[in-house]
């Protein structure tokens, strides 16, 4: 018998920084990530409090070009990419053509016929696939800009501050979604008010081959540096779902909270998800006993559900949970979590657990 071979875990432009700078490592979507430098919880109190840096190199990037760009977009999602003008940023969803989201993105208008589309990085070969799949008929160009960009998410109340005085442009006349071009240390990079923790904060998107000292700075202008962990902790508290979590190709994207990212519009998949979800994600609050994914929800001693992500939440002081329950007991007040064969009562809470 043999071993199989594996793939070797790909590797962002910043590895090596993250390795300097003491990060333990972990594989991600088959990518050797950092999951905590100083440790989560302070890494997680830095973005709530002050201001924190993540890489988030893995994510995919393609880039949508052409006549046809804005019809193929409007054909492939959910949302109205019609409402983009360039300079601005929208999150929105690639159906399923049975069912389920293939995934959820960000797109970018970069001027008219152009956009830029940010994808999860497990989902990038998919999601790639998916779109060439629908250009038919589309005057539209795909291009996979990868491997071309370093990409930073600059998160905290404090980042716009610590930002300003290195960048050449002012910060205060962007709003949440702006999306520009600015000289960050003197290097070119696009900036996104955008970001995945529940607090303010800017997206850096610089060529790969100038992450790593754009990163460095950064830090040398009192950023922390932020893992996986944190990252995960802080868009639980947000309520963010994440995709293979609170999203995938068979959950109903309308259990979410997120209804409105569904636009009345002729797209891939309308059938499926005009559909009534049979389920409903719920936020849940335990006392003492953190619960992880997958772990049964009861009511009345009946599984109803399961958790799709949990934590102890640092902000909060007590564990957290999304969980997707049978819609008919969605708006109970109150459930059981199973941990090791042993209930543990939990009370339903609404969405999300923290506002910044």
């Amino acid at each position: 018998m043999t071993d199989t071979p594996t793939e070797p875990l790909k590797r962002t432009p910043l590895h090596a920084a993250h390795l300097r700078a003491g990060a333990r490592m972990v594989p991600f979507g088959g990518w050797d990530m950092p999951v905590q430098y100083s440790g989560l919880k302070a890494e997680h109190d830095a973005v709530r409090t002050g201001a924190g840096v993540f890489d988030v190199s893995h994510m995919g990037e393609f880039r949508v070009t052409g006549a046809g760009a804005l019809a193929f977009l409007q054909s492939v999602t959910t949302n109205d990419v019609s409402k983009l003008r360039p300079g601005r940023a929208q999150y929105n969803w690639l159906p399923g053509v049975q069912g389920g989201l293939v995934d959820d993105i960000y797109i970018y208008m970069v001027a008219e016929g152009e956009y830029l589309m940010v994808v999860n990085a497990g989902n990038i070969a998919k999601d790639w696939a998916h779109l060439n799949a629908h250009t038919a008929g589309f005057d539209v160009q795909l291009t996979d800009e990868s491997d071309r960009w370093g990409l930073m998410a600059v998160q905290g109340p404090k980042a716009a501050e610590l930002l300003q005085p290195h960048v050449n442009v002012d910060l205060s006349t962007k709003k949440k979604n702006a999306y520009f071009a600015a000289k960050l240390f003197g290097f070119g990079v696009m900036l996104a008010r955008t970001g995945y923790t529940g607090e303010d904060g800017f997206e850096v998107f610089v060529e790969a081959s100038e992450a790593e000292p754009v990163w460095d700075k950064l830090l040398a202008i009192g950023l922390t540096p932020a893992g996986l962990g944190a990252r995960d902790t802080l868009r639980l508290e947000a309520g963010f779902p994440l995709y293979g979590h609170e999203f995938s190709d068979t959950i109903h994207p309308l259990s979410s909270t997120y209804a409105w990212v569904v636009k009345d519009k002729a797209h891939v998949g309308r059938e499926h998800i005009s559909l009534a979800p049979a389920h409903k994600l719920i936020g849940l609050r335990l006392e003492r006993v953190p619960v992880r994914e997958g772990y049964p929800v009861k009511v009345s001693g009946h599984v109803v559900g399961h958790v799709t992500s949990g934590t102890s939440s640092p902000t909060l002081g007590h564990p957290i949970a999304m969980a997707l329950v049978e819609a008919a007991h969605a708006a109970a007040d109150t459930f059981d979590v199973e941990v090791r064969g042993k209930d543990h009562p939990a009370t339903r809470m609404d969405l999300p657990f923290y506002k910044g």
